[in-house]
């Protein structure tokens, strides 16, 4: 039975904030595009998770200060695999499909693909309980997730999106703004869990909490100048 409410549980965050994205949208996407990105975002999860394994076992090959392993391991072997992981889905499904046509919308699948692969990785988090875990740690565990986890590969992946969008202005500085958002993406995801898993006391919650004040503000000041640029986009 558990299994069951492990799958609904860890899928229901994700649905949430795609409902809420989706609604930012003025002309929303084709049904099926967002299905698929969101779906292949899931998959993403478990290439990105085997390359983590991988990459915390090269990292202690190299038998560096414990400290260092784990900052290396957060940024790098964690965060901006996920984020690479959530843009080759939205690059191989999206890039050339006509259903995007606006510079939000590539913004929108960013966040779709993100949405998709926290919902696996839900999934998994939920699964680590076991089969004795009572409804309630099931039902907290995902209201936490729905508000951290969840949330941030959105926001991440909004911004990663936003800067992508940008690069469609100019070839000469594609590769500069592309390489902007993947950074500041993989900066916040970084941040966020290193705060997460190494601050103590109110530092712990405050921390991410002022990171998801300042990329909300953020967010939607990108999703209003997406939608003006518009009429001028050429993608």
């Amino acid at each position: 039975m558990n299994d069951i409410l492990f799958i609904l549980f860890g899928v229901a965050p994700s649905l949430v904030w795609l409902v809420f994205y989706l609604r930012q949208d003025d002309h929303p996407e084709p049904k099926r595009m967002i299905l698929k990105v969101f779906f292949w975002g899931m998959l993403s999860t478990i290439p990105a998770l085997l390359l983590e394994l991988g990459i915390r076992r090269f990292i202690g090959v190299l038998a560096l200060p414990k400290e260092i392993s784990f900052v290396l391991f957060i940024f790098i072997g964690i965060a901006l695999v996920e984020e690479l992981a959530k843009f080759f889905v939205v690059r191989w499904k999206v890039y050339s499909n006509k259903a995007m046509d606006e510079p939000v919308d590539l913004m929108m699948y960013m966040i779709v693909s993100a949405l998709g692969f926290s919902a696996l990785e839900n999934i998994f988090v939920l699964f680590n309980l076991g089969q004795a875990a009572p409804f309630d740690h099931i039902a907290t565990l995902a209201f936490i997730r729905l508000l951290g986890a969840t949330f941030l590969h959105a926001l991440a992946s909004g911004i990663f999106g936003y800067f992508l969008a940008l690069s469609f202005f100019g070839a000469k500085k594609r590769r500069h703004y592309a390489l902007l958002g993947l950074s500041l993406a993989t900066l916040l995801h970084g941040f966020f869990n290193f705060t997460i898993l190494e601050a103590q006391g109110s530092i712990r919650f405050w921390g991410p909490l002022i990171i998801f004040i300042i990329t909300i503000l953020f967010i939607s000041f990108a999703i209003a100048k997406l939608k003006q640029m518009k009429s001028v986009c050429n993608i």
